[in-house]
């Protein structure tokens, strides 16, 4: 990966951001306050707003009656740390510096992964030059705190949460991450993976002291308190529903036991066991909601709810299948519970199961409550986007997201001049480019022998379960989407693609 001097990493913010367009009123406090929460492989059909018939979730329900549902959102990536850093950064998985997930490579237990370099220009900095506080609570996968990876040197004043992405394999890990230090939560705590062949499986075994995700949602109420009278940027990457599933139990016993009547999960599929794996998966889903509920019933009390845009969304599709055909990764059940809609793929696919994610966003006096959307989104435009809402300009008019506001304050769509693209360099490798109502996808670039699959076309407007590869009918419309991919990518050393970056022929 490419490392420059701190020098050209200002020069390179100072080419990227000009002058706040904001007004007088707006640098006296008045400017909108940014929450953007991000649920962790949350499935397009996990939410009651999205079609969800057995899981609850009243308050993002609630949160979609206050505002608008998207239709056709798109993560920036089928996995965790590639999708953040597309989000963080505006940069689709053609340009990102971080497009697979990757430890970092320092050799400790949670070593954190890749970090992203000093030239990266986050949103947060971007924010935090329109005179926004800073906040990130929750997972985040960008690099550990002595690397430029940090939150803290990524432009966040106050993080506490994962940083190491196999550490929030545990619900009740030995420590969370505060700023640049950590802070032990569990003196004896649950390894996120384990395997229970025999015996009685018993939830109560993998419990410890204290539970990551609501330690997290305090400290970000906390930062809520303490910043209620500025303008505040507040990014809150949930680990939920991610397993290990490790659920409270009181929500687990809301939901029907008959579910895992004959059903345990004993870890063969990775992660912990589980005596009720489906009630506690819907449980972590709940819980999430509560932790939804709970940011905005403290907006509320402080009268922000009026002038906060509060956008709701996951990082990627649900889990996928494992050795035993009866669950999915970590015991989940996508298919009893619909998670992924009727779409194609799970997380790691580039199909829409893996891709298309719920999207929800309340900003009053600006979405009419409501409302939908089926205008195609993805995450490099909520680069754009927020930087728009936050008062800044962006000099650098080559962004690979557009702004949306206009879609959300009604308009029906907005002028995209690059098309989605996702260069993906785990599972295989992956390509998907987006333009209108096409889809192409070409699986297999890391192919060690041989080459790539063949390319597929989807009309997704008439075809959203992508059912109907109409490439050989299309190969004009393939051929140009294949240019415009190869034409945008640049090469990242971290994550080549022999078939491209070698000079070979993608035939």
């Amino acid at each position: 990966m490419k490392r420059i001097t701190m020098r050209n990493r200002m020069a390179a913010f100072g080419a990227v951001m000009l002058a706040g367009l904001a007004s007088f009123a707006q640098a006296a406090g008045e400017k909108p306050n940014i929450v953007f929460i991000l649920a962790d492989d949350l499935g397009y059909g996990e939410l009651g707003c999205y079609g969800q018939e057995k899981i609850r979730t009243p308050h993002i329900d609630q949160l979609a009656k206050e505002g608008m549902k998207f239709n056709q959102h798109y993560t920036g990536a089928p996995v965790c740390a590639p999708a953040r850093c597309v989000l963080m950064t505006g940069k689709s998985l053609a340009r990102a510096e971080i497009r697979g997930n990757r430890d970092s490579g320092n050799g400790k237990k949670f070593p954190g992964q890749l970090p992203i370099t000093a030239d990266a220009v986050t949103i947060a900095e971007v924010l935090k030059e329109q005179g926004y506080t800073t906040g990130a609570f929750g997972k985040w996968g960008l690099g550990p705190s002595d690397t430029t990876g940090s939150p803290m040197k990524q432009g966040f004043d106050r993080y506490y949460g994962y940083n190491c992405q196999r550490n929030a394999h545990s619900y009740y890990p030995p420590f969370l991450d505060s700023d640049e230090g950590t802070v032990t939560i569990n003196k004896n705590p649950i390894p996120g993976h384990k395997r229970q062949p025999k015996g009685e499986v018993k939830a109560e075994d993998y419990i410890a002291e204290n539970y990551a995700p609501k330690l997290i949602l305090d400290e970000s109420l906390k930062f809520i308190d303490k910043n209620k009278d500025k303008p505040f940027f507040l990014y809150l990457p949930f680990v939920e529903p991610h397993v290990s599933i490790q659920s409270p139990q009181e929500l687990i016993d809301t939901y029907p036991k008959e579910w895992d009547k004959d059903r345990e999960y004993r870890g063969q599929n990775g992660y912990l066991p589980h005596p009720r794996p489906r009630a506690a998966y819907a449980a972590m889903i709940t819980d999430l909601d509560r932790h939804v509920g709970a940011v905005m019933e403290r907006l509320k009390k402080y009268g922000l709810d009026e002038n906060t845009i509060v956008i709701f969304t996951s990082d990627n599709g649900p889990t996928h299948g494992g050795g035993d055909k009866r669950f999915n990764i970590g015991g989940a059940d996508c298919e009893f519970f619909n998670s992924r809609g009727e779409l194609k793929g799970y997380k790691g696919s580039c199909y829409e199961g893996g891709i298309r994610i719920p999207c929800v966003v309340k900003w009053p006096g600006k979405v009419k409550p409501g409302s939908e959307t089926s205008f195609p989104s993805y995450f490099p435009d909520w680069f754009v986007t927020m930087a728009h809402i936050g008062g800044a300009t962006l000099a650098d008019k080559d962004q690979d997201g557009v702004d949306i506001t206009p879609v959300l304050e009604g308009a029906a769509s907005v002028k995209r001049d690059v098309p989605m693209i996702w260069d993906f360099h785990n599972y295989g490798g992956i390509v998907a480019i987006r333009e209108g109502k096409w889809k192409a996808v070409r699986r297999n670039l890391l192919a060690r022998k041989g080459k790539p699959a063949a390319w597929e076309l989807y009309d997704i407007e008439a075809d959203p379960a992508e059912k109907n590869d109409v490439a050989s009918e299309h190969k004009d419309v393939v051929k140009q989407l294949e240019k415009v991919w190869l034409e945008r990518r640049t090469i990242e050393p971290d994550f080549p693609v022999p078939f491209v970056d070698g000079k070979k022929e993608l035939k």
